[in-house]
């Protein structure tokens, strides 16, 4: 009966009519789209006569959501889910291939995602300040856990875990070197290096690697045809990033000095793409997304814990502003940089770093990105197509035949009102309909 019934849902024909459609890259002249088992197999001509009909009017179809930059979860993939982003882009955790085999087997309902395993940093480096002391877990934490399964829970607590003998020690560049053949034979999608030397994250005086030590775990990443992607938050780290030839960087640099120009440039012709994740430098400089947990189509999809987290703010830089933010997201853009949508949420909701939600947060990054001066458009971009091809997902980002059936159908205009992205309708995950 099992078997009859994945045939069944490998057979469902379902057609998306009357609607307006964002391709990933742009609106489009066909009004509707036609899903077989887990692929698009056609957008415009003839709707097959055995089809369910979906009635799209007055609403926008669009590709699942990207989460460019995340610390995740199962808890975290299925509130992501709920907001319509279809895969998460982890860049410090467990979900490698191996990772992914054991902890989402028969696990239904989540977002798919991708990892770079455990970053390289110093012994003591960043996120060592983030994670609370000792080997107690907190009720929070807990909390999270009493609604996992034991094979899930296990997971979490070994993802949890503040045990720094079991953290791979990196020290000098033959250490770098067996770390990233480690992430690789775990199955990691890309490597993860930290430059973070603790001032924009109220921790002056975190240990960084050498130049030389990061240098070569890039270059050894590079061999393994493996891309790489920089946590940095200031003009000079992301700099040396640049320098030692990463192919992303994972946030973007929150001040603004006089070489801003000659910075900008140097990523432009390096081909790399940015991060920015404006959330957590919205929530570094002390505020907090209340408007975003407020909002009844976010507060009723999270639970409590989660919209007090929205509710609170990093507040470690508070002498930062968000106009350095958005000027340097503009000038970036307009240098002709790829712009990924990412949030950088962590796995379970922690206190002191608040401003973030899984899903939620990207429609929030969103919006940010169009209040520093992008189209609604090219804000939609950043999170579908674009982190699609620079992450190499050639099956997803786009409404194209045989895409992935990854989509979202909102009430309203994103084009021209990016808010109306949370005005989520249904979502389909590889053709299976999640909410509606």
């Amino acid at each position: 009966m099992e078997k009859v019934a994945q045939h069944a849902a490998l057979e469902q024909v379902t057609a998306i009519t009357n609607v307006r459609i964002f391709d990933g890259n742009q609106m489009i002249a066909p009004r509707h789209v036609v899903m077989k088992g887990e692929s698009i197999i056609s957008v415009g001509g003839d709707i097959p006569a055995d089809a369910t009909i979906i009635d799209g009017e007055n609403s926008t179809l669009m590709p699942g959501l990207i989460d460019a930059h995340v610390h995740t979860s199962i808890a975290g993939l299925r509130d992501a889910l709920k907001f319509g982003v279809t895969t998460e882009l982890e860049m410090n955790g467990d979900f490698t291939k191996r990772g992914r085999e054991i902890q989402l087997k028969n696990v239904n309902g989540v977002a798919d995602v991708r990892s770079a395993g455990t970053a390289i940093t110093a012994p003591g480096g960043h996120p060592d300040e983030l994670l609370p002391d000792g080997d107690e877990i907190p009720e929070f934490v807990l909390k999270e856990l009493e609604k996992l399964s034991e094979e899930n829970r296990e997971a979490m607590l070994a993802a949890y875990a503040h045990d720094h003998e079991e953290i791979p020690q990196v020290t000098t560049v033959e250490e770098a070197i067996k770390h990233v053949h480690t992430q690789v034979e775990n199955g990691a999608d890309y490597i993860k290096i930290m430059i973070e030397e603790g001032t924009v994250m109220g921790a002056p005086g975190l240990p960084v690697l050498s130049d030389e030590i990061l240098k070569t775990a890039v270059t050894e990443a590079h061999k393994f045809d493996k891309l790489v992607i920089a946590h940095v938050l200031t003009a000079r780290s992301s700099q040396e990033a640049i320098n030692f030839g990463v192919d992303g960087l994972g946030h973007l640099f929150i001040d603004r000095p006089a070489y801003t120009s000659e910075l900008v440039n140097s990523i432009a012709s390096s081909g790399a793409f940015v991060t920015p994740c404006l959330v957590l430098n919205s929530s570094i400089i002390g505020n907090p997304a209340s408007e975003l947990a407020n909002d009844p189509r976010v507060h009723s999809k999270l639970s409590p814990d989660w919209i007090d987290i929205l509710n609170s703010s990093f507040n470690t830089f508070p002498q930062g502003n968000m106009e350095n933010s958005f000027q340097n997201v503009m000038d970036l853009h307009h240098a002709g940089v790829d712009i990924l949508v990412g949030t950088d949420v962590a796995p379970v909701p922690i206190p002191s770093l608040g401003g973030l939600a899984h899903g939620a947060s990207v429609h929030h990054e969103m919006q940010l990105l169009v209040k520093a001066g992008f189209t609604p458009i090219e804000a939609l971009r950043s999170a579908t197509s674009k982190p699609a091809r620079c992450f190499g997902l050639v099956d997803r980002g786009r409404i194209a035949e045989g895409a992935r059936a990854d989509l979202i159908l909102v009430n309203g205009d994103p084009i021209t009102n990016i808010s109306d992205t949370l005005s989520i309708k249904v979502v389909w995950f590889k053709g299976v309909q999640i909410l509606n």
